[in-house]
C-alpha cells in the first residue's frame, strides 16, 4: 500500500516541514492541512505548506489514507475528536510527538478500530510555528515507529516506506522503551536547560545583560535548548513523567557524585568522566546526528 493522500493536522515546525518535504520527495502525494490557529492556517497558504489548507481538521482528513497528528501530545485526545467521525476506514493515524506511550494510549481510546502507529521523527530546531518548517528537516534523521502489537505488517511497512521517502531512517521500538531512551537522549537535557538558565537569570549577584553579554558557548548552547516550545515541552514532562522522573533520579546521584569529587579534588574521577563522555561525543559525530 503506498501513501497518496496525507492530512497534516497542525502546521508548525513538524507539521510544515512534512508538508515541504512532501512537496520536495513525493511530488505525487496530495496533502491538506489545518491547524486550529487561523494565523497559522493563513500563513501556511502563503508558504505552501499544503496543497489545501482546510477550515476544519474533519475536511483535512476526509479523503487521506494518512493522517499525522503534528500537536504537543497534550493536546492528542482533541485532535483525535476533531478527526474521528471523519476518518476513512483504513487510514493510518500517526503523530510526532516526543513521547509514545502517552500518545498510543490517548488514540486507542479516542479512535476505536482505527490503524493507530505513533512515530516520532528525531528532529526538530528550537524555532515553531508555520515559518519555522523546512524541507530538509527529516533528512539523515532517524523516525521511530512505536506499532502496538498485533499492528499489520503491511501497515508498518508503508509508514516506514513514507518517512523513508522523506529522507530518515526509520526504526521500530516498543513505547515504554522509546519513552526511556528519549527521557536520556532529550527530555533531561532540555530539562537541565531550562533550569541553568532560569539560575542565571534568578542570580541575585549577576545582572541580566552580564549574563547576556558574557554568554559561553555551553550557556549559549543551553539557551537555544531552553528557547523551545514551551508548550509542547510542558506536555512532554506531563506525559512522560515516569520515565523522566526515573532518569532524573539516576542524573541526580551522578551530579551528587561529580559534586563530591569536586568537593574532594578527585582529579582522576573526573578526568575518567570527562574522558568517557568525550567518547560519546565523537561517536555521535560519527553517525552524522550532531547538527
Amino acid at each position: 500500500m503506498a501513501v497518496q493522500s496525507v492530512a497534516i493536522i497542525g502546521l508548525g515546525l513538524l507539521g510544515g516541514s512534512i508538508g515541504l518535504a512532501i512537496a520536495k520527495h513525493c511530488s505525487d502525494i496530495t496533502t491538506t492541512g489545518y491547524d486550529a490557529d487561523p494565523a497559522a492556517c493563513e500563513a501556511a497558504r502563503t508558504r505552501g505548506l499544503a496543497d489545501v489548507i482546510c477550515d476544519n481538521a474533519a475536511d483535512a482528513v476526509a479523503a487521506a489514507d494518512l493522517v499525522i497528528l503534528c500537536v504537543p501530545v497534550g493536546a492528542m485526545a482533541c485532535a483525535a475528536d476533531a478527526i474521528r467521525d471523519a476518518l476513512p476506514a483504513g487510514a493510518i493515524v500517526s503523530d510526532v510527538g516526543s513521547s509514545k506511550q502517552s500518545v498510543a494510549d490517548t488514540l486507542r481510546a479516542a479512535l476505536p478500530g482505527a490503524v493507530v502507529i505513533p512515530a516520532h521523527p528525531v528532529a526538530g530546531t528550537e524555532q515553531s510555528g508555520p515559518d519555522a518548517g523546512f524541507a530538509e528537516l527529516f533528512e539523515g534523521r532517524w523516525c521511530i515507529l512505536t506499532p502496538p502489537e498485533n499492528t499489520a505488517d503491511e501497515h508498518i511497512q508503508t509508514l516506514c516506506a513514507f518517512w523513508e521517502s522523506l529522507g530518515s531512517t526509520t526504526e521500530i521500538m516498543d513505547a515504554q522503551h522509546h519513552d526511556l531512551v528519549l527521557a536520556v537522549t532529550s527530555h533531561i537535557p532540555h530539562l537541565i536547560a531550562y533550569t541553568i538558565v532560569g539560575t542565571a537569570s534568578d542570580l541575585e549577584e549577576v545582572t541580566r545583560s552580564e549574563v547576556i553579554k558574557y554568554s559561553a558557548g555551553g550557556f549559549r548552547d543551553f539557551t537555544r535548548i531552553a528557547a523551545s516550545d514551551p508548550t509542547m515541552w510542558r506536555d512532554v514532562f506531563l506525559n512522560n513523567k515516569d520515565a523522566v522522573l526515573e532518569m532524573l533520579g539516576r542524573f541526580t546521584e551522578d551530579l551528587t557524585a561529580l559534586q563530591r569529587a569536586i568537593r574532594r579534588s578527585d582529579g582522576d574521577a573526573l578526568h575518567e568522566l570527562f574522558t568517557r563522555t568525550r567518547a560519546i561525543r565523537r561517536s555521535i559525530i560519527e553517525q552524522g546526528q550532531d547538527r
